[in-house]
């Protein structure tokens, strides 16, 4: 396994919109093997493919507390959402960035596991918006383009003063 390099905005290829998978490959089991490596050695609770330049439709979470409760979601469908949450969120893709994003409460989604098997899951609260977030991603949406364009303005600046210093 390796620890892929993520993506960092304003890279273009984050705004890439990811592919369907169409079958399960041992390079594509690999890849997923390597984002588990890498979304836990960032000590993120989620990474969307698009964010380490391979652009299909998964990402990886684990929202417990353990860090042992891994879950792949492939070719992810949101079949309904209910409520709403307004919490701060942050982005391994987004340097020192932290804001409070409205998403909904739950989300009933269909996806397919690393098997191949199709299977439903609800979800709520940091689930939920995890799930929303890492979607986002595989439609090369980041979670600052659901703040006011006041906010975004504001972390571009403060984002290109983080990667002149480096």
């Amino acid at each position: 396994m390796a620890i892929l390099d993520i993506l960092k905005f304003p890279d273009p290829r984050l705004r890439i919109k990811a592919q369907k998978i169409v079958e399960m490959t041992p390079e594509l089991r690999h890849q997923i093997d390597d984002m588990y490596e890498t979304m836990y050695a960032r000590k993120g609770v989620g990474l969307a493919a698009t964010q380490v330049n391979i652009h299909k439709q998964f990402f990886v979470m684990d929202v417990s507390i353990t860090h042992d409760q891994c879950i792949c979601i492939i070719n992810p469908v949101i079949l309904h959402k209910e409520g709403v949450q307004y919490e701060g969120e942050g982005c391994l893709s987004v340097v020192e960035t932290f804001d409070k994003v409205k998403r909904a409460q739950t989300v009933h989604l269909q996806a397919m596991d690393i098997d191949g098997k199709t299977f439903e899951l609800q979800a709520e609260g940091l689930m939920a918006a995890c799930i929303q977030h890492e979607m986002d991603h595989l439609n090369g949406i980041l979670f600052i383009d659901h703040l006011s364009r006041l906010k975004q303005e504001r972390i571009k600046t403060k984002i290109d003063k983080i990667l002149r210093r480096e």
